[in-house]
C-alpha cells in the first residue's frame, strides 16, 4: 500500500499506545509499519532532502500533533505514552483522528495558532487540504524541489537563447568548477576558424602538457556517431598541433 500521510497515522498511533505502556518512538514506528503492511522499500523511502525516512517523518509529526492536543505525553525523552485525554478519545471509538478532529481541543488550537472551530465547522465533513495532509518538512522539501526545477528550466531557456560565444564560455567555466584543470589549470574558449571544431580547451597543468578538449553544442536530441567521430578527429588535430600524443 502507499505510505500513509501523517493524519492517517494518528488513530493507529493512539490505538497502539492504548494499553498504557510506555514505548520508544522506534518501537511505535515499527508497530505502525507492520499495521500498515509497509514493505522494506516503503520503510526506507526518503524525503527529497535524503535526510530522513518519509514514514518516520510522518509518524514523528503525527506524534507531535497528538501531543500538542494532549492525547499523548512524553514521560521521558524519546519515549511516549497515551494520556488520560487520549484514553477518553479512544473510548469514543472515533472513525478517524486528524487535524480537524484535534481542533476541538484548545491546547491544539493554541499550538496551530488558530481559534477553536465552530459547531458548523466541526460537522461540515470537509476533508483536509493537501497542505494539512503533508508534514511541514515535506512541504519545505516540495517547495525546494519546485523552486530548483523552475530555476533549472529558466536557466536552460536562457542558455538556449544566448550567443554561441557566451554558451561556450559557460561550458568551459562549468567544467572548471567541476574540477577539470585542478588548482593550477587554465580554461580558454577557442571559438575561431582553424580550431578544428573545438570550442574550448582546459589545460590540466601549468605547462599545458595535458589538455581537455571541449565541443559545446546545443543539441535537442541524441548525438550521432558522425558527430562523435568528428569530435575525436578534432581532438587529434589539436593535440598534433600542440605536439601532444
Amino acid at each position: 500500500m502507499a505510505i500513509p500521510d501523517f493524519q492517517t497515522v494518528m488513530l493507529p498511533l493512539v490505538k497502539i499506545l492504548g494499553d498504557g505502556q510506555e514505548r520508544t518512538m522506534r518501537e511505535v514506528t515499527d508497530l505502525l509499519a507492520e499495521s500498515f503492511h509497509l514493505t522494506d522499500q516503503e520503510r526506507e523511502e526518503l524525503l527529497p532532502s535524503g535526510q530522513q525516512s518519509l514514514f518516520n517523518n510522518r509518524v514523528g509529526w503525527a506524534k507531535s500533533h497528538l501531543k500538542a492536543a494532549g492525547l499523548l505525553e512524553n514521560p521521558l525523552r524519546g519515549r511516549v505514552r497515551i494520556s488520560d485525554l487520549g484514553r477518553q478519545v479512544l473510548a469514543e471509538k472515533p472513525q478517524a483522528i486528524n487535524v480537524k478532529f484535534l481542533k476541538r481541543f484548545p491546547a491544539y488550537c493554541d499550538f496551530i495558532g488558530k481559534a477553536s472551530p465552530t459547531h458548523d465547522d466541526a460537522v461540515s465533513g470537509e476533508t483536509a487540504p493537501v497542505e494539512e495532509r503533508r508534514t511541514p518538512l515535506e512541504l519545505i522539501d516540495a517547495a525546494y524541489k519546485s523552486l530548483r526545477q523552475a530555476t533549472a528550466e529558466d536557466l536552460l531557456s536562457k542558455l538556449k537563447a544566448c550567443s554561441p560565444a557566451f554558451f561556450e564560455s559557460v561550458v568551459v567555466r562549468l567544467l572548471m568548477a567541476m574540477g577539470y584543470g585542478g588548482v593550477a589549470g587554465q580554461g580558454t574558449v577557442t571559438g575561431k576558424s582553424g580550431d578544428g571544431g573545438i570550442d574550448g580547451v582546459i589545460k590540466q597543468d601549468k605547462l599545458g602538457l595535458d589538455v581537455v578538449c571541449i565541443q559545446a553544442k546545443r543539441w535537442e536530441g541524441p548525438v550521432g556517431r558522425p558527430v562523435i567521430q568528428g569530435f575525436v578527429g578534432s581532438m587529434d588535430y589539436i593535440r598534433a598541433r600542440k605536439g601532444l600524443s
